[in-house]
């Protein structure tokens, strides 16, 4: 099968270098990968020309890799980053390719991680999406490790797993947005990625309302070298309203959720932060009505298994 291998990066010059050696080296060779430089002020796009210039000299197929260069825009959660993704994909035409990966710059990837994703959709056609798991540098939970405090064979070696962990921000059977995988069959039926907060986890049911499962690899990792929007966690409750809203909830089912979350977190502001967040959304939801109707099922379905197993 042929990987279409997309990733956004902004202000990247820290990570992107190791995660485009990681993808050069590895045992399964055929894909394409576009980076699409999001308008960086820093060395972004310097790293990633030099890299490519010192493919094509290495006598790795050059047209492996390629930059895509945009103007600046304003960050914004989930929202830009598949924006970026979709400029991308632009570039390239989907029908020469058989799996779309959306890859987040700070990844380093192991040498067989490609040739493990494409087992799966090989040998498994109900496999819709796929990965492995993520982890971060142990101590590393609220900021951005020194990369002053890795070499590169370190940075590269899978046998110290002993010094990362897990990024525990959602179960292991979640396929993460650092590192996405679609068959195309699927991305084509869901009609690709939403740009809206809350994409990451949209997609996951539209790959359930089509017929086809998420598969990920417990034993194969990949190391983040920046953990997951730790700059939002004071914006998390407003947040998580317009995620409710984004995913097309309606009023029951975002305060059975709203209350949930802040019971886990033990914070009562929480769930009215959340819910006035929630019920503030005026924008025009991007998700269809029948859409809309599937979530809404899955999600009631899902808490009344919890109150029968409990």
């Amino acid at each position: 099968m042929k990987f279409l291998i997309v990733i956004p990066a902004h202000n990247e010059e820290e990570n992107i270098l190791p995660c485009l050696e990681s993808l050069k080296n590895q045992t399964f060779q055929d894909f394409k990968c576009v980076i699409v430089n999001d308008g960086s002020t820093d060395k972004t796009q310097e790293i990633v020309e030099n890299f490519i210039k010192s493919v094509t000299l290495s006598g790795v197929e050059a047209l492996s890799f390629k930059v895509l260069n945009l103007e600046k825009s304003e960050h914004q959660p989930g929202a830009k980053v598949v924006r970026t993704f979709n400029k991308g994909l632009e570039t390239e035409n989907l029908e020469n390719f058989d799996v779309v990966c959306k890859f987040d710059a700070d990844i380093i990837f192991p040498d067989n991680y490609l040739e493990k994703i494409n087992e799966v959709y090989e040998k498994n056609p109900k496999a819709g999406m796929v990965s492995g798991l993520v982890y971060i540098k142990k101590g590393f939970d609220s900021a951005q490790p020194d990369k002053k405090d890795f070499t590169t064979s370190q940075l590269h070696d899978f046998t110290n797993q002993n010094e990362w962990t897990f990024e525990n921000l959602s179960s292991k059977n979640h396929v993460r947005g650092p590192i996405k995988s679609y068959r195309k069959e699927l991305f084509q039926k869901m009609n690709g990625l939403r740009a809206v907060l809350g994409w990451d986890n949209i997609d996951v049911m539209l790959c359930k309302m089509h017929g086809f499962e998420t598969v990920t690899l417990q034993e194969l990792w990949v190391k983040h070298l920046r953990p997951t929007a730790y700059k939002y966690k004071s914006q998390k409750a407003q947040k998580l309203g317009e995620y409710f809203y984004n995913i097309g909830l309606n009023f029951p089912l975002a305060a059975i959720s709203s209350a949930k979350s802040s019971l886990k977190n033990k914070s009562i502001s929480e769930f009215f932060i959340t819910m006035k967040s929630f019920l503030n959304q005026k924008n025009e939801r991007i998700l269809t009505n029948e859409e809309i109707a599937f979530i809404r099922n899955l999600r009631w379905n899902e808490m009344f298994k919890k109150i029968m197993k409990s």
